[in-house]
Parts: structure tokens; sequence; C-alpha cells
């Protein structure tokens, strides 16, 4: 059914007039949002992760409806201000190689880190599992998210 579904993307406020079965990726890349990638279009690889709420979702499989009056933040939102932590910790640590996961990687990342800002690197592997880099870059993703998190505070 066409509607208008509006939200909030990237801390502005959006309507889009479309089908609201349509794919939240596709509304994105149709915005001109390019960082939420394509990948298997079937949310098993996380290339197209975006965060909704709190929550980091795929946006390969998740319809507009299920947006509406809701808080979306892609990889541009998130380095809306200069780069983020985990974005310059990838940077540093070389934490990819293609790029083509990156976003997906560090806005799944993201949400690990509101959530448990202080992960071991067990937890931050567990989290990440589902986001898949055919490059090969596990590892050095791992550190840089380990770097962003900092060191665990004392007693926490």
């Amino acid at each position: 059914m066409e509607r208008t579904i509006s939200f909030t993307l990237n801390g502005k406020s959006a309507a889009v007039k479309t089908d609201d079965e349509r794919m939240l990726l596709w509304v994105l890349r149709g915005m001109d949002l390019t960082g939420t990638r394509f990948g298997c279009g079937e949310g098993l690889c996380g290339a197209c992760t975006v965060i909704v709420g709190k929550e980091a979702v795929r946006s390969c499989v998740t319809p507009l409806k299920s947006i509406e009056g809701k808080r979306v933040m892609t990889i541009e939102g998130l380095g809306a201000n200069g780069l983020h932590a985990i974005q310059q910790a990838f940077l540093e640590l070389h934490a990819f190689q293609c790029g083509y996961c990156t976003p997906g990687m560090i806005l799944n990342a993201y949400a690990l880190l509101q959530k448990t800002p202080h992960p071991t690197r067990e937890e931050t592997a567990r989290f990440m599992e589902d986001n898949l880099c055919r490059c090969g870059a596990h590892g050095r993703i791992l550190d840089a998210i380990q770097q962003a998190a900092g060191p665990a505070k004392a007693g926490a």
C-alpha cells in the first residue's frame, strides 16, 4: 500500500511516499545515501546494516512501514560531525580492504558499544559474527572495535 512514512533520518525529519512494504535499503539508496550497501538481500551478510532506534537492523529486510516515527542512522549520519571513534579506529588499524562491508561493520559495532561500552574481544567477536567480510579483515576489525571502546574502567 502506498502512503507517506515519516521518520527521523540522520537527525533530520524525513518523509517518503512509497509502498510501505518497500525495503528500507532501497529507500535510503534512492535518497543518495549509498553508504548502506546491498549484499545478500536476505539479511544475512550485514552490508546493509543501519541503526533504527538503538538497534542494528538489516535494512534489506526491513519494510519501510516498520520505521514510521523512529530514528534511523546511516553511516553518513554517524560521521556527520567528523569521524566517530569507531571510524577513526578502522582507518588507523586498516580494518578494511575493499571497504564494501565497512559501513555495516561500523554501524553494527556502534550498536554493540552503545549496549556494552567496553566489551571483551570474545563478546565483540560474538556480536560481529553475522557481519561478513569476504576480504578476511576480521582480526583488524575486532582490533579496531576494541580500540574504539577504549580500556575498561576500573570497577566496571
